[in-house]
């Protein structure tokens, strides 16, 4: 059976959202991850992503995505994956989907995220997509959570477990450590008692 796997770039607050460009005060903390990416960390997120053949997305993501990776030139290796791979959009507002190999899923996100487990191909990744993330891992639903864990602290923005209700603990299954200073956890729900 497929798994679904969660990966995020996070602060070490919790933050994997920085407030957005509506707020001026903070526009100089948009770019905080930018520091700490390398080649290294994008061979990582490459060598994941290509464990996997489909996208989970929740709607902000999906938006932002299908407005630019239709738009990058064809030669460009990475906007024909993203392009081309099958992405499932989890929204309750939008009427469809029209990005190519783009499906929504409404209702019963757990049936349907069954029924898409079940069906053969590799595992299927969420990228970004916090609000959707949070969501799933509170349901059960992810298999593995990924963090790229950014020494900085930012204070303010939106918060992978903020104002949670409920306690997931979690095994380490790898932990590695790069120069610019990001911190890479892979990380499994651990069974439920």
């Amino acid at each position: 059976m497929r798994k679904i796997n969660a990966a995020l770039f996070i602060t070490l607050d919790g933050v994997y959202e920085a407030p957005g460009p509506g707020d001026t005060t903070l526009l100089e903390k948009r770019g905080w991850s930018m520091p700490y990416t390398s080649d290294e960390v994008g061979e990582v997120i490459g060598g994941n992503m290509m464990t996997s053949d489909a996208m989970l997305l929740g709607r902000i993501t999906y938006e932002g995505f299908a407005s630019f990776w239709p738009n990058v030139p064809d030669d460009d290796p990475f906007g024909q994956i993203m392009n081309n791979r099958t992405k499932y959009v989890v929204s309750t507002t939008m009427n469809k989907a029209t990005w190519k190999n783009s499906h929504l899923i409404q209702g019963d996100v757990a049936a349907e995220l069954a029924k898409i487990k079940a069906l053969s191909g590799k595992d299927i990744s969420i990228v970004g997509s916090g609000v959707l993330t949070r969501s799933l891992i509170e349901m059960n639903l992810v298999d593995e959570l990924q963090l790229m864990l950014c020494p900085v602290v930012l204070g303010q923005g939106k918060k992978l477990f903020d104002d949670t209700d409920y306690t997931k603990k979690m095994d380490v299954v790898e932990v590695r450590t790069f120069d610019s200073g990001m911190i890479y956890l892979r990380l499994k729900p651990k069974a439920q008692d």
